[in-house]
């Protein structure tokens, strides 16, 4: 009876895993079924705005000095694009061609596409509609276009291209909309004012003209690394409040961070106002991450320590590394560093020195501590990885490093008063991942001992007359006040200086003699002269060889000091 009782029970539980196995596996299967044909579904994004959405002042044949977007000059032969661009003389498509550069212009788009595409299975397409020096106020109003009526004109643009995909019976859905704009606004007082409250009304009119209630919209930030960054600063940051105002309110809304990406080197003292060829190509990988997170794609790499280097209880020497477009390593790409003689190694991780960052102003951070490696957002490095290197050569001692950059920010937003922007008002954050460093090691079991700050000078500053005057002066402010709110007033600041623009404009300030005379008077300042960096064909930027020369000058002049 027993037996029979539980042969019963066996005969009963495996026809349970039986038909739960085949439950799974047809959930599975349907799961799969599902899934191949949502990728047969045409994901359609649409990009506008002035001319940072155009891509003025890029170049398709620049491209092949940025070995990240190498290949971006070429056709992309499965992306459909469709496009309206321009004002007076409009560039059109005239329906859908593949994807590739406008009138030898180079264009968020590009950069976008190809990053999506790397993440998902479905097809895409772009439709396009952009004209420089318009006004979301006046020519993209959707309630009275005026000027070049740019609101319905990217709206028959999209609604055509639409309509050709339903004549062809191609299944379509609206991904995203894409949106950069903003500079011409600030140039009229009541348009500069009431940008937050426009582009609400904008958001509200498109999700109701395309019968898209929920369509989701990525708003790009203006780049605060420009010329207008620094003589337009009040106005800059009226726009940004209102861009704010709206992606904090609207949860379909999202700020896309950009002052940080690259921006074309001008003539004269360098300075410009448009991202140029390598900022339009990071500005599309922002706006690709950005969608890709939307629909849950992981794309960081964990790079964490799989076992912690120092032995419990021994000293760890921490240095701080600080600074601008160069200390963040804008034009220093890995495909590059491969290619120097007797450096190939600085492309491995380093496992024997922690490594912890916030670049870009938060824009990317470290998860916790990583192994020492190139850590850019675009494929990019600083010079901490031969700094390290350097440093390890000559030391028996245990050493950590941490790096705080913010390309996107002068001089005046890193002393303790900032400016009227408070939203780029670094200098608490900057003490903030000090304290947090230090405070992280210790609670490892660490003696730390902080070796001094390693501060590469603001390149934009000795550019612009007002900031250059001031440069020293803000740099005294913010060194004594780090010594002071880190309790160490002996703390030792590298401060690397780049021959500074040599312009006519600005050249009658001796900002190297200022810089001098602020560290004769300061036994714990060491003034750094990196006069003689390799390959700066630019003003204002370092490219790889130099970068890598920058980390060696200031780890030798620490070795010095010691």
């Amino acid at each position: 009876m027993i037996r029979t009782l539980l042969n019963k029970a066996q005969r009963m539980h495996d026809f349970c895993k039986t038909f739960v196995f085949f439950l799974l596996f047809g959930l599975a299967f349907y799961e799969a079924a599902v899934a191949a044909e949502d990728d047969k579904i045409v994901r359609v994004f649409i990009f506008a705005g002035q001319s940072n959405m155009v891509g003025s002042d890029s170049k398709v044949q620049d491209i092949k000095r940025f070995p990240p977007f190498s290949g971006l000059e070429n056709a992309q032969s499965g992306v459909r694009f469709s496009y309206c661009i321009g004002r007076e003389n409009k560039m059109k498509s005239d329906g859908w061609v593949d994807l590739q550069p406008v009138n030898n212009v180079v264009g968020p788009e590009l950069s976008f596409a190809r990053k999506v595409t790397q993440h998902i299975d479905a097809p895409i397409a772009i439709i396009k509609c952009a004209a420089g020096g318009t006004h979301l106020g006046g020519d993209w109003n959707p309630d009275d276009p005026e000027g070049f009526k740019m609101y319905p004109l990217a709206l028959d643009l999209i609604q055509l291209s639409l309509a050709e995909f339903d004549r062809k019976e191609i299944p379509y859905c609206i991904e995203g909309f894409m949106w950069h704009q903003g500079e011409n606004d600030m140039f009229n007082a009541e348009y500069m004012a009431n940008y937050g409250v426009n582009l609400k009304n904008f958001l509200a009119k498109w999700r109701r003209d395309l019968k898209e209630p929920e369509l989701k919209f990525y708003i790009g930030e203006l780049c605060t690394k420009t010329i207008w960054g620094m003589d337009l600063r009040p106005r800059m940051y009226a726009i940004s409040l209102g861009q704010r105002a709206v992606t904090t309110s609207d949860l379909l809304a999202e700020y896309i961070p950009t002052s940080h990406v690259g921006v074309e080197i001008g003539g004269g003292v360098g300075l410009h106002y448009h991202y140029g060829t390598l900022g339009q190509l990071e500005h599309g990988v922002n706006y690709a991450d950005a969608y890709l997170r939307t629909i849950g794609k992981q794309l960081n790499k964990p790079r964490k320590l799989t076992s912690w280097p120092y032995e419990k209880g021994s000293e760890v020497k921490l240095f701080i590394l600080a600074g601008h477009r160069n200390m963040e390593g804008e034009r220093a790409f890995v495909q590059q560093l491969g290619k120097l003689e007797g450096k190939e190694s600085l492309l491995n991780d380093n496992a024997k020195i922690a490594f912890k960052y916030s670049i870009g102003g938060g824009f990317k951070k470290s998860d916790g501590w990583e192994r020492l490696g190139p850590a850019g957002a675009y494929g990019n490095f600083g010079p901490e990885l031969s700094f390290g290197q350097t440093l390890q050569d000559e030391l028996s001692d245990s050493i950590a490093i941490a790096k705080f950059t913010h390309s996107g920010t002068q001089i005046i937003d890193w002393t303790p008063e900032g400016s009227m922007a408070k939203s780029r008002h670094i200098y608490p954050h900057f003490i903030a991942f000090i304290k947090e460093a230090i405070a992280e090691l210790e609670e490892r079991g660490q003696q730390v001992e902080l070796t001094g700050v390693f501060y590469h000078l603001g390149e934009n500053d000795m550019s612009f007359g007002p900031y250059r005057k001031d440069a020293a002066a803000r740099l005294q402010s913010m060194i004594a006040q780090s010594r002071e709110d880190l309790g160490r007033m002996g703390l030792k600041w590298y401060v690397s200086q780049q021959p500074p623009t040599d312009d006519e404009r600005v050249s009658s300030i001796d900002v190297t003699s200022q810089i001098a005379e602020i560290a004769a008077a300061d036994t714990d300042l060491i003034h750094i002269k990196a006069f003689d960096l390799t390959g700066q064909s630019q003003k204002l930027v370092i490219a790889t060889a130099g970068i890598v020369q920058l980390g060696e000058v200031l780890a030798k002049s620490y070795l010095e000091q010691k």
